[in-house]
């Protein structure tokens, strides 16, 4: 591994290739940023990647021709540029867009990453997003990572080792924040009802939005024991459920004890929380995902929301 500035790092990406955009709160914004400076110099450089948080300045209307993403999961800030045609949608099961990667049938020229700093044994984590960032780090012909000193270091099956890396750059930049909006009456109410359908010793999995936080919510007051998660993604209301002594894991099926996902969302309070902390267990979403994974599970309850649509 080279360390390099920003510019340096990303100096190598050609017109035509395709590359990952490591997602989630893992964006990582400094080298996202000099490859749009490059735009001018660059057609059709095809990104792939899942929701991303943060700006997104290679989805501005400007940079049609020059970046086209290939949207694996349609974030709030690619839904336009995907209606007026300058973006794409691949649909897929998340848990199978490792092995699209594996197998060579989304070939990636270059992974960008955002990782924490190296322990002493040369490993960086993946941090806040392990999901399809690892199997592409594999994939991938090249590794262009974000030496993130903010970045947690979280445990599991999301390390990669600094001999993977090509280049590094030097940051101290912290995980995108997302923030639920204040919770209403009505969110409250329903997360009231889903509360009372949990029996104890179940295993969750929690999407994000204002229901699955006020099922958290309720779940406390509800007085639940020895709750477990196996969840695609998890955000600061597990904090809460695990600091109230309402997740415990103890009842788990498998992986007893730990909570498992494939990434999060949240708060610097969510971050600090999964920093080194061997609770948490950050998995691919080959294995998160996989229904046949899920299935062992006796008491699974999955809790999501859709947007509401007047007629």
């Amino acid at each position: 591994m080279r360390i390099v500035s920003a510019a340096e790092a990303v100096a190598g990406i050609r017109s035509g290739q395709q590359i990952f955009l490591h997602s989630g709160a893992a964006t990582p914004s400094v080298l996202l940023d000099a490859l749009v400076a490059r735009a001018p110099e660059l057609e059709d450089v095809r990104v792939v990647h899942l929701h991303c948080e943060g700006p997104a300045p290679h989805l501005a209307p400007a940079m049609a021709g020059h970046f086209r993403h290939r949207a694996l999961f349609i974030g709030a800030n690619a839904r336009k540029a995907i209606e007026e045609g300058r973006a794409e949608y691949l649909p897929v099961f998340l848990s199978d867009i490792p092995n699209l990667f594996l197998r060579g049938q989304l070939p990636l020229d270059a992974a960008l990453v955002n990782v924490s700093l190296p322990d002493a044994h040369g490993f960086c984590s993946l941090g806040t997003s392990v999901d399809v960032a690892l199997p592409a780090v594999r994939a991938a012909r090249r590794v262009i990572a974000q030496l993130n000193r903010s970045m947690p270091r979280t445990l599991g099956d999301g390390f990669i080792h600094v001999d993977a890396i090509e280049l590094g750059v030097e940051v101290d930049v912290p995980p995108c924040d997302h923030r639920v909006a204040e919770l209403g009456d009505g969110e409250r109410r329903i997360g009231e009802l889903i509360a009372d359908l949990v029996p104890d010793g179940a295993t969750l999995q929690m999407g994000i939005g204002a229901i699955p936080a006020a099922v958290g919510l309720s779940l406390v007051g509800a007085g639940k024991k020895d709750l477990g998660i196996h969840s695609e993604m998890f955000t600061d209301v597990v904090v809460d459920l695990v600091e109230r002594g309402v997740v415990t894991g103890a009842r788990k099926e498998l992986n007893r004890g730990k909570i498992v996902s494939a990434f999060m969302m949240g708060t610097q309070r969510l971050y600090r929380f999964v920093h080194d902390n061997p609770a948490v267990e950050m998995r691919p979403a080959d294995y998160t995902n996989d229904s046949a994974v899920i299935r062992r599970f006796r008491r699974m309850v999955a809790v999501n929301s859709a947007p509401s649509r007047s007629t």
